[in-house]
């Protein structure tokens, strides 16, 4: 069940990347494939690829190969995928319908936008300059010394260099992953319904307020911009 009330103008936007913002399933399930081939191993779907993202770029590889698959293959495939991912990131990636005018939007009214993701720093840093830039204040992905969603660090540290307090920052994601992060964060949470979980699942998953269009992250006191 939706909950469309909106009544609370925040003043900061902390957003998953992938699935959220940005469509990255082709080019994440490419480069999946190509490590995979390389070292001869079996495929997976693009549907199967869907069900691994959200917790890593390692976490999918590792979901990704065979079970029992060795420490050193798994590395290695990871190595081939890091490689590939980062060359062919952009190949078919691009933003979600209305995240665009959306993001713009927020930005006139005078928020302060960030995202976090657990996709490598390298990858975050230049997808979110590539489409985002002007849009979005602070970017941060995977890297060492700060742990992964759903830990709440990435979301702390985005929060520190945007100068946000809890009472006026919201949490935007589309998986049990982000849903579980904006918790850990002592955050509000509005989960997507576009990205890489559906409706069901979300709400399966503890999620509490839902949109379908990004547009509706606008509908709140202060009216949407034209």
């Amino acid at each position: 069940m939706k909950d469309n009330s909106m009544t609370t103008a925040y003043s900061f936007y902390i957003f998953d990347l992938d699935g959220t913002l940005l469509s990255t399933l082709g080019d994440l399930a490419a480069s999946t494939n190509h490590a995979l081939r390389a070292h001869h191993l079996p495929e997976r779907s693009i549907e199967e690829v869907r069900q691994f993202v959200g917790n890593g770029v390692k976490k999918l590889i590792e979901r990704a190969v065979p079970s029992g698959t060795d420490d050193q293959l798994r590395e290695s495939v990871f190595c081939s995928f890091r490689a590939h991912y980062l060359a062919h990131s952009l190949d078919t990636t691009e933003p979600y319908p209305e995240v665009l005018v959306t993001l713009r939007c927020l930005k006139e009214r005078g928020a302060k936008i960030g995202v976090v993701s657990n996709k490598l720093q390298a990858g975050v840093t230049d997808l979110c300059q590539h489409f985002f830039k002007g849009l979005v204040d602070v970017a941060i992905g995977e890297r060492e010394g700060i742990r992964r969603k759903p830990s709440p660090d990435m979301v702390v540290e985005a929060m520190r260099q945007l100068g946000a307090q809890e009472d006026n920052t919201v949490y935007i994601g589309d998986s049990d992953v982000d849903i579980e992060t904006a918790k850990n964060s002592h955050l509000p949470c509005i989960s997507v319904e576009w990205g890489f979980r559906n409706h069901d699942f979300l709400l399966e998953h503890g999620a509490t307020r839902l949109i379908a269009h990004c547009k509706e992250l606008l509908e709140e006191p202060g009216g949407a911009c034209e």
